[in-house]
């Protein structure tokens, strides 16, 4: 839902930070977890890998945005942590958050919204736009006969009754939480009592309540020597607890973060704000999750080519080939047109994906739904999983699109 006071906003802030020398033909996306960074350390080719997309004025060869699934601190905190640890200058409008595109759906922003995640969650929904806030830890306090398991940490009766609260209008999941056995327990009792918690469940509800999950990674790289879980594990328990008490699959009404396009469009604006708004050519996205950076940029790639012949007044945006039921109509006059003509995919092998370690298949060679590790909502399309290229880490992924555009400016 691209909104004009939003991008106008966008536009704004965006010319505080110093762009490309000159216009390009190709711009750059770059996932951060098992790309850039193992945990807090830095991933030795990353530094090696910006020396050489740099110019001697230290400005970007090329237009450059982060892209990542995270979402538990502000972006300004993230670009100076990226600016720290790869001795970078990195503007906030480089990077993307998984819930950036969330400032964009204002249609919510009117709404009571309960926050689950872990982070400055209340303060950055406020941010976007969201007027009416309420955590988890504070539904917890108004209710303190929901929050049950840790027997240590069962909240004491207050001496006087705490104001109630305003009813849930609609359920926001920014990332994984501390306590999963909490925020389980109290997303599951606002959604089976329509946004009153405190009311015994209904299990004739007529519909449910809105749900807008951000980062569906199932698994991420730290510094452990296998992955660990993402906020799509949360979600898959979520799921199941909720499908076991109902009989009914929990519906969301936007998906957001890799591999949702609404992602990589709100990415490649930023990208085009960089090359002072010349069309790009070429889109290189650099990520070490299959299901995630790999199925997104081509996910991408697939709407760039098709996205022409298929705009007409209304355009689904946000789950458009992925299998979610969203969609999201925006007049054609709102809607900025994709610029770029193709989004190339390079998988590195210093993350999530082991190239040890192969997904099995079968006897086709095509990925079996068994181990299929995308979110639930995800079409298992064995095409979205193949990357571009396939290199050993972000140095050499540099080197291949360096490569790939060199070679498109000696033929011009």
């Amino acid at each position: 839902m691209w909104c004009r006071g939003f991008l106008q906003q966008m536009v704004r802030s965006t010319r505080s930070f110093r762009s490309t020398s000159s216009s390009s033909r190709a711009g750059i996306l770059f996932d951060v977890d098992g790309v850039l960074l193992r945990g807090g350390s830095v991933i030795p080719a990353a530094r090696r890998a910006f020396r050489k997309l740099l110019d001697r004025n230290n400005n970007f060869l090329f237009p450059v945005v982060f892209v990542t699934n995270a979402g538990n601190c502000h972006r300004h905190h993230k670009a100076q942590q990226l600016s720290h640890l790869l001795d970078v200058q990195i503007a906030p409008e480089q990077v993307v958050l998984s819930y950036s595109p969330l400032g964009m759906l204002r249609s919510f922003h009117d709404k009571c919204v309960l926050v689950s995640g872990q982070g400055p969650v209340v303060d950055i929904a406020n941010t976007l736009g969201f007027q009416k806030v309420v955590s988890i830890e504070q539904l917890r306090e108004h209710y303190p006969l929901l929050d049950m398991v840790d027997h240590n940490r069962r909240p004491k009766l207050p001496s006087s009754p705490l104001q109630t609260p305003p009813q849930i209008e609609a359920i926001i999941l920014f990332g994984e939480p501390i306590r999963w056995e909490t925020n389980l327990q109290l997303l599951i009792d606002v959604l089976l009592t329509n946004g009153s918690p405190g009311c015994v469940y209904d299990p004739q509800l007529s519909a449910q309540l809105p749900v807008l999950a951000c980062n569906m990674d199932l698994m991420w790289m730290a510094e452990a020597p296998s992955p660990r879980f993402g906020h799509g594990m949360f979600l898959l328990c979520l799921e199941s607890v909720y499908r076991k008490l109902t009989g009914q699959e929990l519906q969301y009404q936007a998906l957001l973060g890799k591999p949702s396009l609404l992602t990589y469009q709100y990415a490649e604006h930023l990208l085009s704000l960089q090359n002072h708004n010349h069309k790009l050519t070429t889109i290189y996205a650099v990520g070490d999750n299959l299901m995630t950076d790999i199925y997104g940029a081509n996910l991408y790639n697939r709407y760039l080519t098709q996205q022409h012949a298929a705009m007409t007044s209304t355009t689904k945006l946000v789950a458009h080939g992925t299998g979610s039921q969203v969609t999201m109509a925006v007049p054609e006059e709102e809607l900025i047109s994709a610029a770029a003509a193709q989004c190339r995919s390079i998988l590195v092998c210093t993350g999530v994906y082991n190239p040890h370690s192969p997904l099995p298949s079968d006897q086709s060679g095509t990925f079996m739904e068994t181990v299929f590790h995308g979110h639930r909502d995800l079409v298992l399309d064995p095409d979205l999983v193949e990357p571009s290229h396939v290199v050993e880490d972000v140095e050499a992924a540099v080197d291949v699109l360096l490569q790939q555009e060199s070679a498109v400016t000696s033929d011009t």
